[in-house]
C-alpha cells in the first residue's frame, strides 16, 4: 500500500510526513522545500487478536504495543502543487507523476487560513486549497487524454483503450466505466469535447483513488471558523476528513525521543517523565491540553484512511491453529491487510501464490471449523490455509 502525500507549499506536508514517518524531510516556511520524493514507513494501529487467543503475540511483519498492533504503509510526500502545476507551473508534472502509483493520497491544506495558494504567508482558504488540488488532478488526467483523443477515437472499445492510456495512473476499468455511465457518454470510438473529458477525468479520478483531508494547523485559533465550511466542501465530493495538528504530533515524537515524555499516539495524552526547562514545560503543558480529548488527529487520519476510506481489515494467517503459531513457534506473526470482502483464497494469495494454487480449503483458528476458499474474511479473523503446496 502507497499513501501519498499532496498537497499546496507551506501548508504542513513535510511536517506532517515527519510526524507520522519520524524521518526528518525538509520542511520551511516557503515554497517547494521539497525537491525530491520523501519516502517513508508509518503505522496504522488496531487492536491485537492477542487478546482474543489471551497468548503474548511475537510480530514478524509488523509491531505490537500493549495489545495495539501497528502495521507498516508506505508514504510519500512531495513538492507542492500550485495552481497550473499539470501546466509545468511550479514544480510541474514531475511531482504529480510521483504520486501516480499511489493508492490514497491525504490532502492536507492549511486550516488556519494563513497561507495563500501559492505557499505563501497572508490571506487564504482551506476550501480553495482543496479545490486546487483536485483540479491539478483532474487537468493532469484531462491532458493525457486529450493527448491521446485521435487515437482513442479510433478504438471500439473506449473503456480498454482509456484503461491503456491512464495505466500510470492506475485508473482501472471499473472507474471507467462508472464514471462514464454516470456521465452519459459514449465509450465506442470516443470523440469527447473538452467539457466531456474534464468531467470525465474528475469523475475517474474520485472514483479510482482514495482521499481523505487532514485540516492541518488544526491548533491554530484561526482555525475554527474554517473548518466548519471545509468539512462541508469536503462532504459534497464524498472525502472524509480530519482536523489534526503535525506539528504538535512531530514536537511530541522528538520530545519521546528525548525522553521527555511517554506518548503513544494511538493513545490520547501523554506523561512527562524527564526534566524539561520551564520553557519546555509550558509547552508541554499547552499540547496536553490540546491533545487531551482527541489526541493531535494524526493517528486518526492514518487509521481513518486505511481502516474507513479505505476499506482494509486485519487478517492473522497461522500455521498452527492450535497454537496460532507459524512453523517457528511465533504467536499472531502477520497480521495482513486485505480490502473488506476478501476471502480465503484472497489470503492465500498474499501468502503465496503456490498456497493459492494449491490451496484446499481454511480453517478458523478460534473455532477449529472449516472454511471454503471463497469464506468472506472478518476483521481479526486467525486463519489457517491448508494446501497441497509447502
Amino acid at each position: 500500500m502507497l499513501v501519498g502525500i499532496i498537497g499546496a507549499p507551506n501548508k504542513g506536508k513535510s511536517t506532517l510526513f515527519s510526524a507520522i514517518t519520524g524521518i526528518d524531510a525538509k520542511a520551511a516556511n516557503y515554497p517547494f522545500t521539497t525537491i525530491d520524493p520523501n519516502k517513508g514507513i508509518a503505522y496504522a494501529t488496531t487492536e491485537c487478536a492477542e487478546k482474543r487467543i489471551n497468548k503474548k503475540c511475537k510480530p514478524r511483519n509488523s509491531l505490537c504495543d500493549n495489545g495495539t498492533r501497528l502495521i507498516s504503509i508506505n508514504v510519500i510526500d512531495v513538492a507542492g502543487l500550485v495552481p497550473g502545476a499539470h501546466e509545468g507551473k511550479g514544480m510541474g508534472n514531475q511531482f504529480l507523476n510521483d504520486l501516480s502509483s499511489a493508492d490514497a493520497f491525504i490532502i492536507v491544506v492549511d486550516a488556519s487560513g494563513k497561507t495563500d495558494a501559492y505557499g505563501n504567508n497572508g490571506v487564504g482558504n482551506p476550501s480553495d486549497d482543496l479545490d486546487t488540488i483536485m483540479d491539478e488532478l483532474t487537468d493532469w488526467i484531462a491532458g493525457i487524454i486529450k493527448r491521446h483523443m485521435h487515437s482513442l477515437s479510433r478504438v471500439d472499445s473506449g473503456v480498454d483503450g482509456l484503461a491503456n492510456v491512464l495505466t500510470g495512473f492506475n485508473v482501472d476499468k471499473i472507474a471507467i466505466e462508472d464514471a462514464i455511465a454516470k456521465l452519459g457518454l459514449t465509450s465506442s470510438r470516443i470523440s469527447w469535447s473538452d467539457d466531456e473529458i474534464n468531467a470525465f477525468s474528475r469523475k475517474a479520478v474520485l472514483g479510482s483513488k482514495r482521499f481523505i483531508i487532514a485540516a492541518n494547523k488544526s491548533d491554530d485559533p484561526e482555525s475554527k471558523g474554517n473548518l466548519g465550511p471545509l468539512k462541508e466542501k469536503a462532504k459534497a465530493l464524498g472525502i472524509d476528513m480530519v482536523a489534526c495538528s503535525a506539528a504538535i504530533e512531530l514536537a511530541l515524537n522528538k520530545a519521546k525521543g528525548l525522553g521527555m515524555v511517554d506518548y503513544r499516539p494511538w493513545k490520547n495524552g501523554f506523561n512527562v517523565i524527564g526534566e524539561p526547562k520551564e520553557e519546555q514545560k509550558k509547552a508541554l503543558e499547552y499540547m496536553k491540553s490540546f491533545i487531551s480529548e482527541n489526541g493531535t488527529g494524526v493517528q486518526e487520519l492514518i487509521n481513518r484512511l486505511v481502516f474507513k476510506t479505505m476499506r482494509q481489515i486485519v487478517v492473522y494467517p497461522v500455521e498452527d491453529e492450535n497454537k496460532y503459531t507459524d512453523s517457528f513457534g511465533n504467536v499472531l506473526p502477520d497480521a495482513i491487510m486485505l480490502e473488506q470482502g476478501s476471502t480465503a483464497h484472497d489470503l492465500a494469495m498474499r501468502i503465496h501464490t503456490d498456497i493459492a494454487n494449491g490451496m484446499l480449503y481454511a480453517i478458523d483458528a478460534m473455532s477449529k471449523m472449516r472454511l471454503a476458499k471463497d469464506y468472506v474474511l472478518k476483521d481479526s479473523d486467525i486463519i489457517k490455509i491448508v494446501s497441497t503446496a509447502k
